[in-house]
């Protein structure tokens, strides 16, 4: 078996679908379990990981929308909880 060079002006493949249809679902996932606990972490991960997954050009754009949704939405759980309590923290 021989191997051959790629042809000149020969583009690269984009990374897997499969990878950022990974991020997609780990962002909603992320994001739903940061409205819970840890949404100061969880929140920008959710919003991270939906961003370069839609970037990636997942299949579940759905799910990454999602995801990047529910990590807003961590982040403002986050603000209103620490406006109502007049803490930095908080606990359920």
């Amino acid at each position: 078996m021989r191997l051959t060079a790629p042809a000149a002006g020969h583009v690269p493949a984009r990374p897997r679908p499969r990878d950022a249809d990974g991020m997609a679902v780990a962002s909603f996932v992320l994001g739903l379990l940061g409205l819970l606990v840890l949404n100061l972490f969880l929140g920008p991960v959710a919003i991270v990981l939906a961003g370069v997954s839609l970037w990636r050009g997942t299949r579940r754009r759905g799910r990454a929308f999602l995801g990047m949704a529910l990590g807003v939405a961590d982040l403002v759980v986050l603000v209103c909880a620490m406006r109502l309590t007049d803490t930095v923290s908080w606990s359920l």
